[in-house]
């Protein structure tokens, strides 16, 4: 049977830079073999943090210091350092209502008591911010503000730059961490990049994370944390590994040292045209059963449907049929059976983009309970 895999997030192999990255691996083990057979430390390869220093800066047009970023394994292991540094089992976090899964699972096993705040077009309802903030009282003062500010892990929504400088002032005239997320920012297909939390504000409390995951490939386990020294300390002291891989970092190191930029560009252009795929499939089938998000970057399409779509049924159906997505329950922060699921197209052949959205649409339409019109036509209330 044909499958439709549009369960998980993944960059696409098709346009993977082979023969570079044999290049650059060849040049980089005859260059640092006997580094490779050592230790790297907490902070990690020192080229390859220079490299994504640089890149830092030229994006956010701000000034980033190597020595203020640590590389590490993934943008997980930073999502679960910094909980670790900054919590204790019960201690309650301000995090999205929806987000990525793999982070509420982490904080869910750190035993964080994580409140939601609502999501709409333009991000988290920084709005809403402040009277949650009092109703918790001091007692349940946040440890940290953990947002993905830049398409959003699953809704593919920018916080606004109105609601970035909100974010901001309300965690500094409260004396709380901001820690931001942005593992997709530079996978980027429309309008201006939005600018991170720390160029836009000297709020010494903000930590910022970022990876190669999404934008070259999962498999080299690379990202990083960039943050000022005291709150670096306190996190890398969480840290026990003996460093990252050294030998992936001397890799992209050596891949990127002329450009990181013009390779960027380059794999985003297969991206977009697999978003577009979807966006256009979901619009042209799905009228008058669902909406879309149409994300200006990142590697997901957020569905909505209606209420009365039996979710039990859309699931058999859509296994039955070999189509496969992510479940809005995966990432609510309660597991809240919510009328969403997240369509992953980073690695979805294109063929199968557009014989695959039919068949989801059509599962969608058969699961239902009833025939009347939804009541949406919007992706947010």
């Amino acid at each position: 049977m044909r499958t439709f895999d549009f369960a998980v997030g993944q960059t696409n192999p098709e346009t993977f830079p082979i023969e570079r990255v044999q290049e650059a691996a060849k040049t980089a083990i005859a260059k640092e073999y006997a580094q490779i057979t050592t230790y790297p430390g907490k902070l990690g390869h020192a080229g390859l943090r220079a490299v994504m220093a640089k890149r830092e800066s030229e994006r956010e047009g701000v000034s980033v210091s190597a020595e203020e970023l640590t590389l590490l394994n993934g943008s997980m292991q930073a999502v679960t350092l910094t909980a670790e540094a900054l919590t204790q089992p019960g201690d309650t976090v301000i995090c999205e209502e929806v987000t990525y899964s793999g982070t509420i699972g982490a904080y869910r096993s750190l035993e964080i008591d994580m409140v939601g705040m609502p999501v709409d077009e333009d991000g988290m309802r920084v709005d809403l911010l402040e009277a949650k903030l009092d109703e918790l009282g001091e007692a349940r003062k946040p440890k940290f503000i953990y947002a993905l500010t830049t398409y959003q892990n699953p809704t593919g929504t920018n916080l606004s730059l109105e609601r970035r400088h909100k974010l901001i002032e309300i965690a500094a005239s409260r004396d709380i961490p901001i820690v931001e997320d942005n593992c997709y920012g530079d996978v980027h297909y429309d309008g201006e990049k939005p600018r991170s939390l720390y160029a836009l504000s000297d709020y010494e409390n903000i930590i910022y994370m970022c990876s190669l995951s999404k934008i070259l490939a999962p498999g080299m386990r690379l990202g990083y944390i960039y943050a000022q020294p005291k709150l670096l300390e306190t996190i890398l002291a969480r840290r026990h590994d003996g460093g990252g891989n050294y030998l992936a970092a001397a890799v992209v190191a050596e891949l990127y040292k002329h450009d990181v930029w013009s390779l960027t560009d380059e794999l985003n252009e297969s991206l977009k045209v697999k978003k577009n795929l979807v966006v256009d499939g979901i619009r042209d089938e799905g009228e008058g059963i669902c909406v879309s998000s149409n994300p200006s970057g990142g590697l997901f399409v957020w569905v909505r449907f209606p209420d009365d779509v039996d979710q039990e049924k859309l699931a058999q159906l859509t296994s039955e049929r070999g189509f496969f997505y992510a479940s809005g329950a995966n990432f609510h922060i309660h597991s809240k059976q919510i009328p969403y699921l997240r369509l992953a197209f980073g690695h979805v052949p294109d063929d199968d983009i557009r014989d695959g959205i039919p068949v989801l649409i059509q599962c969608l339409r058969e699961a239902r309970t009833s025939n009347e019109r939804p009541h949406f036509s919007t992706l947010f209330d």
